[in-house]
């Protein structure tokens, strides 16, 4: 495994870099352990301003560090996946509006191009829109402070908040989780959705890093995740960084996984949840749902509020990202298809309702999973902070 940075300056392991956005790995006794990595920080004066950024599109081979100065460095970061996941979505967001404010950028015009840069995401424009609110609260108000100093400072703060509170979220998250998770658990899953998207643990696979720390989880299925192999490359990566027991399997193999009765769970993410309870999430999720119903499997998705969009009525509404052919008829940049062939590439599908058991937040468990339980639970990704209202729960 090579470490290394790209771009200039320095990072040291552990050193007063900035401000670290990751947790460490924890301890598995009998398991392999790794350093702790932050997917991203915030660098200060005299290495920034700037945004260091771990670059997921290397991994597992190589653990580079990308430095974004600018505000377009950032979105192409963003737009070819070296950041990827809702919630660090969020927080890269919010981070790229104090990136523009401190530059002395036009402010404005910088938010607009990253909310932009992943559109069904729903936690990249809400963490935008948070620092921006923050950083025209400071420029329009009484300070002592230069204007431009003080929305600068102002979209920072906001920016750190986000991401403490999406730490706080991701424990919460597991803490709820575990409750659904059996004895003994086969847990399947799609994607990554653990300290690579998240200032904490991740989102599903905080569930499950909770279940194997009480000794609930006795094997982790991991989707290889075609077309970039997200499960495969980064899911796997983390899982062995965990000491958890993981093998990765060929998307199209968990049917008959299912059929074998080898699976008792399956936990995944989401990018966005429309308000009537609908999950855009990692294409082939949907497929997964289908098969865990006629299975009998339950079919858990685990998010923060923030993913909660209640301006998109439906699945319908959700808008779905499709990326470039090159990433379906090539792997790792290596061609496998006859040149010039086409290919129909979404990066996303969605899930309806009636498919997903329940859906697990920072504020508890929704089930089932209804307009009005999703109502309930809080006001979603445009929530700025505070409590949320307590969950209605149905066991």
């Amino acid at each position: 495994m090579r470490i290394g940075h790209s771009g200039g300056g320095s990072y040291e392991p552990g050193g007063p870099v900035g401000h670290d956005l990751g947790g460490p790995v924890g301890h598995e006794p009998g398991g392999p352990v790794g350093p702790a990595l932050a997917a991203l920080r915030w660098l200060g004066p005299p290495d920034g301003p700037a945004i260091e950024l771990l670059d997921q599109t290397r991994l597992p081979a190589d653990e580079v560090f990308l430095r974004c100065a600018s505000v377009p460095e950032l979105v192409h970061a963003i737009s070819r996946l070296v950041v990827r996941g809702a919630p660090l979505l969020g927080v890269a967001g919010a981070f790229g509006v104090a990136l523009a404010a401190y530059r002395g950028d036009d402010v404005e015009a910088a938010a607009a191009a990253i909310a932009a840069a992943r559109p069904t995401a729903v936690n990249l424009g809400w963490g935008v829109r948070r620092a921006l609110q923050s950083y025209r609260a400071a420029v329009s108000g009484d300070s002592p402070v230069p204007a431009p100093k003080a929305g600068a400072l102002a979209a920072l703060a906001e920016a750190q908040a986000i991401a403490a509170q999406d730490a706080a979220a991701s424990a919460a998250m597991a803490a709820h989780g575990l409750a659904l998770v059996p004895a003994g658990a086969r847990i399947l899953t799609h994607c990554n959705t653990g300290q690579l998207v998240s200032a904490g643990a991740g989102t599903a696979f905080a569930v499950i890093l909770a279940a194997h720390r009480a000794g609930r989880l006795a094997q982790l299925w991991v989707d290889e995740t075609r077309p970039l192999l997200q499960g495969a490359r980064l899911t796997a990566w983390e899982a062995r960084r965990a000491g958890i027991p993981h093998a990765v399997l060929a998307d199209n193999a968990a049917a008959s996984l299912m059929a074998a009765g080898q699976v008792d769970l399956v936990l995944t993410g989401a990018d966005r949840i429309a308000a009537d309870g609908s999950v855009a999430n990692k294409v082939g999720t949907y497929g997964l749902a289908v098969l865990a119903r006629h299975h009998a499997v339950p079919f858990v998705v685990v998010a923060p509020v923030s993913t909660v969009d209640p301006d998109t009525p439906d699945g319908g509404s959700i808008p779905v990202e499709h990326r470039s052919a090159d990433e379906v008829i090539g792997i790792a940049g290596q061609p496998v298809a006859p040149a010039g062939t086409h290919a129909y590439n979404p990066a996303f599908d969605v899930t309806p309702p009636d498919l997903v058991t329940a859906i697990v937040t920072e504020e508890g468990v929704i089930q089932p999973v209804t307009a009005g339980n999703l109502r309930v639970q809080g006001s979603g990704a445009d929530a700025i902070a505070g409590p949320q209202s307590a969950v209605y729960v149905e066991r």
